[in-house]
């Protein structure tokens, strides 16, 4: 009985071994790319008036670019790789003043060994909008 015991802690050691943990190699998580804003159209609107299209025409738009209007997340519509849209609702122009327009890339979720690798968000410079 000793012997057989002795054979199977040695065959179950050779297998932890064999099996235990490795460090996967993983991908670092990449910079996104850096939207850049070149025209908003129109670039101002008289407070009081109604809900308006806005749109953005710059570089470097990912197909799921996001439109920030004074800081909030827009619904936005993508026309092409350099030109966005989204409806400013009228609420957004109620006051007279200044606000900034961005444009976000979203990050990327990385598909490597433990979910690595992936892109992070990007943020353009901001664009004034007046409302007068």
């Amino acid at each position: 009985m000793r012997p057989r015991l002795t054979l199977l802690l040695a065959v179950l050691a050779a297998f932890a071994s064999a099996c235990g943990y490795s460090n996967k190699a993983t991908t670092p998580t990449q910079t996104g790319t850096m939207p850049t804003i070149t025209a908003l159209a129109p670039n101002n609107a008289t407070h009081g008036d109604a809900a308006f299209v806005l749109t953005v025409t710059g570089t470097n738009f990912s197909s799921t670019a996001v439109i920030n209007f004074n800081g909030v997340a827009q619904n936005t519509n993508q026309v092409s790789g350099t030109q966005l849209t989204a409806t400013i609702a009228a609420a957004e122009i109620a006051t007279a003043g200044t606000v900034a327009v961005t444009v976000t890339n979203p990050a990327i979720a990385g598909m490597g060994a433990y979910g690595s690798g992936g892109t992070t968000a990007a943020t353009s410079a901001p664009m004034t909008f007046t409302i007068n």
